[in-house]
């Protein structure tokens, strides 16, 4: 169910919903997509659309785990910046960070399963935040990365 068809529910369902929808956009924009077009590079950065996928990865387990769970990014093994997020390893994967990415999202449903949208967070560095506004922030970041890597898709299938 996508982030349209929820009728009138609460703020929390609808939330969810579009959370859920903008997760499964971005891991579709790899769907049938080969290790090379999954990496290739575009644009002057490092953005490439495998590299889409494992730093929204990364920015969900920094608002959820850390902002949220209160765990350090260093003690979750995450990169310190957003730049460095971006950049892919030898070894990453489609699979792999398709993988990845699915752990962070279910840790993340875990994570705020019993929380009110009101409940005052206060793992992120820049200080507390209400759950409502993590939710916000990520939503924010993942409908402008979809947006990123459904423009890469459409060159890399160009081509």
């Amino acid at each position: 169910m996508g982030p349209f068809d929820v009728p009138l529910d609460g703020e929390r369902v609808q939330l969810d919903a579009f959370v859920e929808d903008y997760r499964r956009a971005v891991e579709a924009t790899l769907d049938s997509l080969t290790e090379e077009q999954a990496r290739r590079g575009l644009v002057p950065s490092a953005t490439t659309l495998l590299g889409l996928l494992k730093h929204v990865t990364w920015m969900q387990r920094v608002w959820f785990e850390e902002c949220v769970g209160g765990t350090p990014r260093q003690e979750l093994g995450l990169v310190g910046t957003p730049d460095e997020s971006f950049r892919l390893a030898d070894d990453d994967t489609v699979a792999s960070v398709v993988a990845a990415h699915r752990r962070a999202c279910a840790t993340a449903r875990t994570t705020v399963a019993d929380l009110p949208l009101d409940a005052v967070v206060t793992g992120h560095r820049s200080g507390p935040r209400t759950l409502r506004w993590v939710y916000l922030q990520v939503l924010r970041e993942l409908a402008h990365h979809c947006g990123h890597a459904d423009i890469l898709r459409e060159q890399v299938l160009a081509d």
